[in-house]
Formats: C-alpha cells, structure tokens, sequence
C-alpha cells in the first residue's frame, strides 16, 4: 500500500506560500501590527504569529495546514483572548477563503478570512460575517499587509 503525498510534494500544500514572511500589518485609519508567517515541520504546516500592538491589545498564532485526504486547507487560530477558532477553505481565483459556522447567545452565523489582491509584496485580509448563510458577508475587520522593511531589503539582495 503506498503514502499518501506529503502535502509539501502537491502545488495545492504550497498555496499558502504567499503569506510567507514577515509582513507590517495596517487598518482603520492609524493601527498597526507586525505579523510572522513561517513554513515549519518539512513545509507541512504555515505557522502565524499576530501581534497587534500597539493597535490592539490582541496577539495570536495559528496553523494552517493542508488536509490530503479532503483536499482542503485547515487553520486552528489561538489567541490571548482565550478565542479558539477552526477553520476549512480552499484558494481559488486569486483568493484563500477559510471559514467556520459559529454561534454566540443562540445565534448561528458565519465567519470568514479572505486573503486577496495578492501580490508578492502586499495583500488585503478581511474578516467577514455573514447572517443569511453566506447570501452576504459583512467586513469586519479589514487589514493591509505589507512586506516589513527587513524583509524586502533582504529579497532585494538576493
């Protein structure tokens, strides 16, 4: 009986290859943030570290990795909130969606991450809720990223 694929042999394992790095990350009109992305464990897994300071008091990591067997990303975010969510999406047409079904004081309701407008240097994030099932999604939160000044130095000698 053969293995299945390690996800870092199929191009859809490396579909979050994007976010890779070290990125400044910016909303509203004045917030800022910094956020590390890494490859860890053979490229299996996408390993996040959010620090939202000084914009928010909010830091958090997650992982993301990409299930064979149902051919579909998964992340789990952490944060010093104490938030656990999970996460299960796919990339297509230009943009990683991850959502989740959630549900607060009896209320179901849809959430979501979309990475898009992806460019080597910068991309947008939107943190989206929907009420109808997904009919329509509301921005929550929208967030800039940009490659950090460290970072684009050192690509830029290489």
């Amino acid at each position: 009986m053969s293995r299945p694929p390690h996800p870092s042999e199929l191009s859809e394992g490396h579909q979050f290859d994007f976010w890779l790095g070290e990125w400044d990350v910016t909303w509203s009109d004045d917030q800022h943030g910094t956020n590390r992305i890494t490859a860890i464990l053979d490229h299996a897994v996408i390993l996040e570290n959010f620090d939202g300071r000084p914009g928010t008091p909010l830091i958090g990591m997650s992982t993301s990795v990409y299930n064979v067997a149902t051919g579909k990303w998964q992340q789990t975010w952490v944060d010093n909130q104490g938030s656990y969510l999970d996460f299960v999406g796919v990339f297509a047409d230009g943009k990683m969606i991850l959502s989740r079904r959630a549900q607060v004081n009896g209320q179901s309701f849809l959430q979501r991450m979309v990475w898009y407008d992806i460019t080597p240097d910068r991309l947008e994030w939107n943190w989206e809720r929907s009420n109808d099932d997904g009919q329509t999604w509301q921005v929550l939160w929208a967030i800039h990223y940009a490659r950090s000044a460290r970072q684009a130095r050192i690509l830029s000698e290489t």
